[in-house]
């Protein structure tokens, strides 16, 4: 039988293709679009990790959720720097969240508030994301727009906390594979993992729409 990190990766593997390969994501990672559609997608995870990691700590107790609150994880101070360095120091000002980001933001919220459980599934998509595809991100904006390496405008990628980024997503997998759950409640989580990456390709469906490339 499969382990539940594999039960995971597998069920949402066709989501997880579809917001990889999304027009916006598509443009912006070969180098066809600007600086500020790059800007502009980093605006809306900061409402999606505000959503993440504000109260988490009090989901540190639970059964389910609680090995997985790692402060080395944390994005939102990094995401600040990077959005004060693309947007400059009253960057606050002019923040504002697509529906679909809204929508996404929402929900994550309301798992963390009301099923932890459901959180976790938002917790994988985001954070494992973030160390490995996020990792192609990173590389290709400090090419295309002259960021310093793992530096400003960046920083969201750069997980200087974690030493050894492969050996932290094998820990990652054991802590899912050992995770106190029974078998409906693990089917739920996956449906949750499903969802989270159909909000995710909305946000870029949304980003598309408001980027579009010109012939």
């Amino acid at each position: 039988m499969d382990s539940f990190s594999t039960l995971l990766r597998t069920a949402s593997h066709e989501q997880h293709v579809e917001a990889e390969t999304s027009t916006f994501m598509s443009d912006l990672l070969g180098g066809r679009l600007g600086v500020e559609a790059y800007a502009r997608y980093t605006e809306q995870l900061w409402f999606v990790y505000d959503a993440l990691e504000t109260g988490v700590e009090q989901l540190a107790g639970d059964p389910v959720a609680g090995p997985f609150v790692r402060p080395e994880l944390f994005r939102l101070p990094s995401l600040e720097r990077d959005l004060a360095h693309l947007r400059g120091a009253e960057w606050r000002a002019g923040l504002h969240a697509l529906p679909a980001t809204e929508e996404y933001a929402a929900r994550v919220r309301e798992c963390r508030e009301r099923w932890p459980a459901g959180y976790l599934a938002h917790h994988y998509t985001r954070y494992l994301g973030d160390l490995s595809g996020g990792q192609i991100i990173r590389d290709r904006a400090e090419r295309a727009w002259g960021f310093a390496k793992k530096g400003d405008g960046v920083r969201f990628y750069t997980f200087e906390e974690i030493g050894n980024p492969a050996a932290f997503k094998r820990e990652y997998r054991e802590l899912l594979d050992g995770v106190r759950a029974d078998d409906l409640e693990k089917q739920r989580i996956t449906a949750e993992c499903k969802r989270a990456f159909a909000l995710n390709t909305a946000v870029f469906r949304a980003l598309g729409e408001e980027f579009p490339l010109t012939a």
